[in-house]
């Protein structure tokens, strides 16, 4: 069972590309200070902003562009601990998945929920309260490997957890 997620939200529109969430020009910075290019290419200060914990809220087509992994690491670098939005570009979506950082599908709750907005995610069930205005939203609900690569922290070490060796034949 994953834990339940809380924080703050903080709201972005459709088609928020990963040039956006990583600027290619931070994508330099060592790993440990990755957080930093977080949201930079639209508020480079997003990172002072946040707390950890808080969540993302987008519209459509979340993380389109590049495949470059370092834009959801930035975020969960930066204390992000998941991503509301109605629907994801592909391959940003595989990386969350592959990086054990819990990003939830939900079209009913976007236009709902409003910035700063107190929310709580329970990842396993797939469901969003929203605090602040007591509401709750039922949002995408992950099959069982999914939960057991989010409890893990990421594809690499839910690998290592079941023993398994990648180098082998």
């Amino acid at each position: 069972m994953l834990k339940r997620i809380k924080g703050k939200a903080w709201k972005f529109g459709d088609n928020i590309n990963t040039d956006l969430i990583c600027p290619g020009p931070l994508m330099r910075l060592p790993i440990d200070q990755i957080g930093q290019a977080a949201m930079a290419g639209i508020d480079p200060d997003f990172h002072t902003k946040i707390s950890k914990g808080d969540i993302i809220v987008a519209g459509e087509n979340f993380g389109s562009g590049s495949s470059r992994e370092l834009a959801p690491l930035a975020l969960k670098k930066a204390g992000i601990e998941a991503i509301v939005a109605k629907y994801y570009a592909r391959i940003f979506y595989r990386n969350c998945i592959a990086l054990g950082f819990p990003i939830i599908e939900c079209e009913e709750a976007i236009d709902k929920i409003v910035e700063r907005d107190e929310l709580e995610i329970n990842v396993s069930m797939g469901k969003i309260m929203n605090i602040t205005q007591n509401e709750e939203y039922r949002g995408t609900e992950y099959p069982k490997e999914f939960q057991e690569i989010f409890n893990a922290g990421g594809i690499i070490p839910w690998i290592k957890k079941r023993g398994i060796d990648t180098l082998r034949d």
